[in-house]
């Protein structure tokens, strides 16, 4: 009889065969806020660089590009730096940390929303039908 091949199995220092860095895929607007996370770190680690550019384009319109370009290569330098891969993955892995604070403030919203709705409702009498006012009776004498 024919042994059947062993598989190799991977051993603690190899990493896995199938690595992934990004395990769960995201919707678009899911995606959306963890590329706006990702990119207010990168601008929060290069305010510095940012506020100089910022403020040599003060009062300037085209000639900003020619006066100011000192300025923005070192801002674009900074940006380049810091705007990696292991930046974007740790913003994801942020955005998966707070997922379970964003839920509850949704809840906590959604549960003010409807007492915000109850009260208007009850304010302006919308859920309620009030009959409508009664005639006078007529009187049967036709004189007044």
């Amino acid at each position: 009889m024919a042994s059947t091949p062993k598989q190799p199995t991977p051993s603690p220092s190899q990493p896995p065969l199938n690595p992934s860095r990004n395990p769960l895929p995201l919707s678009a607007s899911q995606e959306s806020q963890v590329r706006e996370l990702y990119h207010k770190r990168v601008r929060q680690k290069c305010a510095d660089e940012v506020r100089e550019f910022a403020t040599c384009c003060t009062h300037r319109t085209f000639t900003a590009t020619l006066f100011c370009r000192p300025q923005q290569k070192a801002m674009n330098n900074c940006m380049m730096k810091y705007a990696t891969q292991e930046e974007r993955d740790s913003a994801r892995a942020e955005w998966f940390a707070t997922m379970d604070k964003r839920r509850v403030e949704k809840e906590a919203k959604e549960v003010k929303r409807k007492e915000d709705e109850k009260f208007w409702r009850d304010w302006w009498d919308k859920g309620k039908k009030t009959p409508a006012p009664a005639l006078p009776p007529k009187s049967e004498g036709g004189g007044v």
